[in-house]
């Protein structure tokens, strides 16, 4: 009798464990149901994510890793010589030399990021080959350069006829600043031979051009974010924003979310804009009101500053959700993916 009721007690345990491990595994099952739905994906800041978009998506949508997807999307923006804000023909320094900053994280948590790189256009590969091959995070300057040429890159001048002409003009008055939306500006002669900094239409055209960062989540639910930039123009030389700045510039957590960020890296850095975002999300907040709350933050630390600059702030969650804020109206991101044809969308700003 003893030994029957032991079996049956056993028995009765094992069907409880067995019941909790089904609710377990159904309800793991169905948390992959509802992220299928919105991967793999894409999303990069400014009308030049486009571009950047399609060739990461034709990585993801083969299955392929995330991380290959967003180096292999940026590296487009950086070889584009109408582009003036990252890579190759970027806006030089106030001394005339063209210093990029990236970084580049997966979803192992890895990083790599090298700053005031010269003479090499894809500064993202630099960075992952950072992350890949050496026990740093960051190179910078000279030694970052070293480690390129080591590693078979091909020392080249990136400082294009444009760029130098932009250059010389700004030379005339030096006006280190600033200004808002300048990535809505392009430097260009009118018919009279003139030549000015313009203002070119709405957001959205070709010379809409800034800091370009990138997110993807792939057909596994892994995310990678990268982030590339020539810096502001005509800056100090040697000055360094948010983009290559693991935490500033660009955040992954595999487990919650990523974000990336564009604009003045000045204010970004000081809140730790990217990993800001992320962890608000950890906290439930939808990707777009984590953005929004990053983006007062910037307003509540420095208000009269706040208008005079642009920061703008892009997420993805693990849900597949996509959401951005900004300080200034004028901020695109682009979004691809099986239900979104790599649209353009005007991010929602602090000021009207």
């Amino acid at each position: 009798m003893k030994d029957r009721r032991s079996f049956l007690k056993t028995a009765a345990l094992g069907a409880a464990v067995f019941s909790l491990d089904s609710i377990a595994s159904a309800a793991d099952a169905q948390g992959k149901k509802n992220l299928v739905k919105g991967k793999p994906i894409v999303v990069s800041t400014w009308d030049f994510g486009r571009a950047a978009n399609s060739a990461a998506w034709d990585i993801l949508k083969k299955g392929g890793r995330a991380l290959d997807a967003v180096e292999a999307g940026v590296r487009v923006p950086e070889a584009d010589p109408n582009n003036h804000t990252v890579g190759y023909s970027g806006f030089p320094d106030r001394d005339g030399r063209v210093t990029l900053d990236a970084c580049i994280m997966d979803e192992l948590g890895n990083a790599g990021s090298v700053a005031a790189l010269e003479h090499v256009t894809h500064a993202i590969s630099v960075a992952r080959l950072v992350m890949e091959k050496t026990p740093h995070v960051m190179l910078v300057g000279d030694g970052a350069l070293q480690f390129a040429l080591a590693n078979g890159f091909q020392k080249e001048n990136l400082l294009t006829p444009e760029s130098e002409k932009a250059w010389k003009e700004w030379l005339k008055k030096s006006e280190y600043k600033p200004v808002i939306n300048i990535e809505n500006k392009s430097y260009d002669s009118n018919p009279a031979g003139a030549t000015a900094f313009n203002p070119l239409m709405l957001p959205g055209n070709v010379y809409n051009h800034d800091t370009i960062g990138m997110i993807a989540m792939d057909a596994n639910g892994d995310l990678s974010g990268a982030c590339t930039t020539s810096g502001m123009a005509f800056k100090l030389h040697g000055r360094v924003g948010d983009s290559p700045i693991i935490g500033a510039g660009l955040y992954v957590d595999n487990e919650i979310g990523a974000a990336t960020s564009t604009g003045v890296g000045e204010e970004v850095i000081k809140i730790v804009g990217s990993h800001l975002v992320v962890e608000l999300m950890r906290q439930g907040y939808p990707p777009e009101a984590a953005c929004k709350e990053a983006v007062t933050r910037i307003v509540k630390r420095s208000p009269s500053k706040a208008k005079e600059i642009q920061v703008g702030f892009l997420a993805l969650n693990k849900k597949g959700e996509v959401g951005a804020y900004c300080l200034q109206q004028g901020f695109s991101y682009a979004v691809l993916n099986n239900e979104k044809n790599n649209v353009l969308i005007n991010g929602k700003s602090y000021f009207k």
